[in-house]
This record gives structure tokens, C-alpha cells and sequence, in this order.
């Protein structure tokens, strides 16, 4: 699920590719992203489910606002969601072009490539590639395999000793099956699928963590593509390969890859973990969705409103001078859009602050919007839609092992998630 590209790994690889962030964190260690001015962090910081308050001030205050980055680069974070539709509607004023980075801070040599930061008309090239693939009708084919691999991570915690843990047993291996179908790589590689991709989400996991594994998933999806174009599967990879040979090369197929790989893994495991904390604390939630099948899809898009797992979206640069609502933007300024802001606006319906699984489902913006929405948003609901019914009808009595408020939330992370959710299911 989530956006094609992750921003995660990207927006990190830029602060820690900064001169003076990686002074930072030379001479700091994993402390150097706390050095910063608790403004800039705002948009990736939250009170147990809920975004910062500071995020709902600014919304209603000043919905474009400047913040305080000490890398001599204007950044500005959009938190209304008209202005959030602005910006990602519109490639003719923004560029994802990962390249303008260079004209603004010295970054390591290393293009992520895939579609989040690239423009028309290379984006556009790339996305049709996938886009076949994420049709309703062939991700169908998909649809007995995800009911398969659910049942079989629930026929494991059934069988585990408990007290279990839903993001080992749950959360993880569903999103991570999924994409190993999808793909069509081998099921035993399923390890490092994880920990390439969760390594590159939490920016306090260490100096240069976001950047290692981005290369180190980059080279070792190169790998796959190479005995793909050999001997082409069923999987994406192989049709790509197939039906398209040498209009895409290896190292672009890589990073399309490794973008549905992480993209695709790391949000959909958060939203199936935090989702469960929501059941486990809401039960009148639970009986509604294990007795009313109608009620699946509305639950699963609250959900993906409510929690808004992707904080921000792709970084933008500004292409030249422009306004965004009533604020005026410098030409090569970076624009950061907080998703999860948007999502909390009053525009979206009334009490929106709140979790309603019966509100009619609202034009949220959980995937994205515009041309950079995600592309794997229709296999992301697939999953969510299997899994979190499932989940409740098989064990009607899942019961918290511990208080919620103990829980340990991600502290500063472009992917919100949590840690570990230990459980008993008698």
C-alpha cells in the first residue's frame, strides 16, 4: 500500500545526504535529528494515534507555514487540505525531480529513480508500465492467495504460545506475502523484504540507516531483475519484462521494484497493526465488522482517513514563483505536504477529528492525490478488507496483554507505526 515511491527512505536519504546534516550526525550520533527545531518534526510526530495538536493549530491558523530548517533551504509544510490538493495536483508548478536537490544542498551520488521523484514525462512512462498489473482484474487473481496467506497467519497465532505479537505475526507477514506474489520473487526471501524495507523508516535508527538500505535493497532487487529477464515469471516483474523487454532497463525496474516493495510493505504492515489496536480498544467496532459484511469497506476507509499511516507526502519543488492559497513560494523552494493534516480537516466532514466506522467514506487522501497517488491503493484495500474481518471472527476474544498507554509508538517517522502490540486470544 501507500504511496508507489516510498518518501520515507527518500526524504530521509535527503537530510542525512545534507553537509550539515551529516555533521550532525557524525558528531551527534542517532541524537542529531533531536537537534532540530521541534517545528520542523511537527508533521512527523503524533500522541498515540492522534497527530500533534501543533498540526491542527497551524491547519487552522496558517495552513502553508515556513519552517524552521537550519540547512539554508526554504522549506514549507502545507496542512490544509484545499492547499494539500493544490500541490499535488499540479506537475506543472511542483517537481519531484530528485535531482533538484543537488542545485539546493550537496546529497550523496545516488538516484532513488522510481516514480515518486520523477516527473512527465518519465513518470508518466513508468507508471504505465505498472498499471496493468494494479487493474481490478488482475489484481483479482491475488484475491484467493491474500484470504490464503491471512488464514494462514492467524492458523499461526492460534497455534503460538501466548501472549503474541500481532506485528510479528500479523501485521508483517501479510503485507509481505502479498508482495512476494505480486512480484513474483521467491517466498524465501521474505526476511530481507523486511528488513530492507522497515530499516529506512524511523529517522533516529541511526547515522546513514535510510541510505544504506536503500542501496543495499537497490542492488539486491537488480539481482531478481536479472533472473527475471532470463527466465521471466508470472509476477510483475516478469510481465514488465515480457511485454515491454528493453524499453525499461534493469536498474529503472530495480527501483520500480523496490518501490512497491517498501511502498507497499512498511504502510500496509502499520495500517493492519495500527488498525488492530483501534479493534482491540473499540469492541462494538469488532461485533460490527465480524457480523455485517457491508460495513467492511466503509470501516476500512475511516481507517485509512483516520490513521493516514504516510504522515507527509513526496517532497515538491517549486518550479517558479507561485502562491499556494494565500502564501507566496520562491521559485526552487522545497514543499512538504502532511497528509495527515489534510485528513483532519474540517472540508472532510463533520467532527472529523474523530474515528466514525459508519461515516460515508470521505475523498481522503490516505494514498496520495493527483498524478503521484498510489498506484497499489485498490491491493492495499484487498488486504485490509481480508484481513482485519478475519482477524475478529477468528478470535472473537483478542484481548490487549498489556495496557494501550504502554504501547511503544514510532517517535519521528514519515511511516507511522507501532512497535509491538502483545496479545491473548482466549
Amino acid at each position: 500500500m501507500g504511496l508507489v515511491r516510498t518518501m520515507g527512505a527518500r526524504i530521509g536519504s535527503w537530510l542525512v545526504g545534507t553537509s550539515a546534516a551529516r555533521f550532525l550526525l557524525r558528531k551527534f550520533g542517532t541524537r542529531a535529528l533531536s537537534l532540530l527545531p521541534e517545528a520542523t518534526l511537527v508533521p512527523l510526530r503524533r500522541d498515540g494515534m492522534e497527530p500533534v495538536a501543533e498540526l491542527d493549530r497551524m491547519r487552522e491558523e496558517q495552513p502553508v507555514t515556513k519552517l524552521p530548517v537550519p540547512f539554508g533551504v526554504n522549506i514549507w509544510l502545507v496542512t490544509g487540505y484545499a492547499e494539500n490538493k493544490q500541490v499535488l495536483v499540479d506537475t506543472a508548478s511542483f517537481s519531484n525531480d530528485y535531482r533538484h536537490l543537488g542545485e539546493l544542498v550537496e546529497i550523496e551520488d545516488q538516484n532513488p529513480g522510481g516514480l515518486g521523484f520523477a516527473d512527465p514525462p518519465d513518470h508518466t512512462r513508468l507508471r504505465k508500465l505498472l498499471t496493468p498489473e494494479f487493474t481490478m482484474r488482475r489484481l483479482a487473481r491475488l484475491g484467493p492467495r491474500i484470504d490464503a496467506i491471512v488464514a494462514d497467519c492467524l492458523d499461526r497465532i492460534a497455534t503460538a504460545p501466548g501472549p503474541i505479537d500481532l506485528v510479528e505475526l500479523f501485521a508483517l507477514p501479510i503485507p509481505s506475502l502479498t508482495i512476494c506474489e505480486l512480484l513474483g520473487v521467491p517466498y524465501s526471501d521474505r526476511d530481507d523484504f523486511q528488513r530492507l524495507a522497515v530499516a529506512r523508516f524511523d529517522l533516529f535508527s541511526g547515522a546513514g540507516a535510510s541510505l544504506g538500505a536503500i542501496s543495499e535493497s537497490l542492488v539486491y532487487l537488480e539481482g531478481i531483475v536479472r533472473a527475471q529477464r532470463a527466465d521471466p515469471g508470472d509476477g510483475l516483474l516478469g510481465m514488465i519484462i515480457r511485454e515491454h523487454g528493453d524499453e525499461v532497463d534493469d536498474k529503472e525496474l530495480a527501483g520500480l521494484a523496490d518501490g512497491i516493495l517498501t511502498g507497499g510493505f512498511e504502510t500496509t504492515a502499520s495500517m493492519l497493526a495500527l488498525g488492530a489496536v483501534i479493534l482491540l480498544r473499540d469492541p462494538d467496532t469488532a461485533t460490527l465488522i465480524r457480523h455485517d459484511d457491508k460495513a467492511i469497506g466503509p470501516f476500512v476507509e475511516e481507517l485509512l482517513r483516520y490513521l493516514t499511516v504516510v504522515q507527509v507526502a513526496f517532497p515538491r519543488f517549486a518550479r517558479h514563483d507561485l502562491r499556494i492559497g494565500d502564501t507566496e513560494i520562491g521559485k526552487g523552494d522545497l514543499v512538504v505536504c502532511s497528509l495527515s493534516s489534510a485528513n483532519r480537516d474540517d472540508a472532510l466532514g463533520v467532527d472529523i477529528r474523530t474515528f466514525d466506522p459508519r461515516r460515508r467514506p470521505t475523498q481522503h487522501m490516505a494514498f496520495g492525490y493527483g498524478a503521484h497517488r498510489c498506484i497499489g491503493a485498490e491491493l492495499a484495500r484487498m488486504e485490509l478488507r481480508a484481513a482485519y474481518p478475519a482477524l475478529v471472527r477468528r478470535f472473537p476474544n483478542l484481548k490487549l496483554a498489556k495496557p494501550e498507554d504502554s504501547l511503544e509508538y514510532r517517535k519521528t517517522s514519515i511511516v507511522y507505526g507501532v512497535e509491538q502490540i502483545p496479545v491473548t486470544t482466549a
